[in-house]
């Protein structure tokens, strides 16, 4: 079957949720899965309820949340250290379904170069289906991608005081 490259972008809610779903979906088809999350180090629920499903592997390689300030050079390190382990996935074939998850942000802070994410996705096996999510996705991976969502927030009660809930935003 032939993989396609997908991106979760725009400033609504449901980017990273809607790629798990896609993650859960595929590994009931016994497909594997492979979730790198990009400058995410904090616990999220979503690590422990991945943990009861084998075919799926999730790994962090951010610290703590830089996201108010700029990323300092271990932030760099650590996201660099999981575009390493991306690519050895790529290459050795390692997966059916690969997860960049807040790749675009990491792009946003130029913890990486877009021509590298581009040369990436173009390396690529052709059964393998890449999934990447983030806001403020540049225009070349709206290019590369065959499949662009793009959630539009029209109303959030984050604007009326409400506070990230545990099992519903992390």
């Amino acid at each position: 079957m032939k993989g396609y490259i997908q991106l979760y972008t725009g400033n609504g809610k449901g980017k990273t949720t809607a790629a798990i779903g896609l993650a859960l979906r595929a590994a009931g088809a016994g497909k594997r899965v492979f979730i790198a999350q990009f400058v995410k180090g904090m616990h999220y629920a979503e690590i422990d309820a991945l943990k009861h499903f084998p075919q799926i592997e999730l790994k962090q390689y951010g610290l703590e949340c830089f996201i108010v300030n700029k990323p300092n050079r271990d932030d760099i390190d650590a996201a660099w250290k999981g575009l390493e382990q991306v690519l050895k996935i790529i290459a050795e074939n390692k997966t059916d379904v690969l997860i960049l998850d807040e790749i675009c942000i990491a792009l946003h802070y130029h913890l990486f170069d877009v021509e590298e994410i581009t040369a990436l996705l173009k390396s690529k096996p052709d059964s393998m289906e890449i999934v990447m999510t983030g806001r403020y996705a540049p225009d070349e991976l709206y290019e590369i991608a065959d499949l662009v969502t793009e959630m539009k927030e029209i109303k959030h009660y984050y604007n009326q005081g409400v506070e990230a809930r545990k099992g519903i935003e992390f």
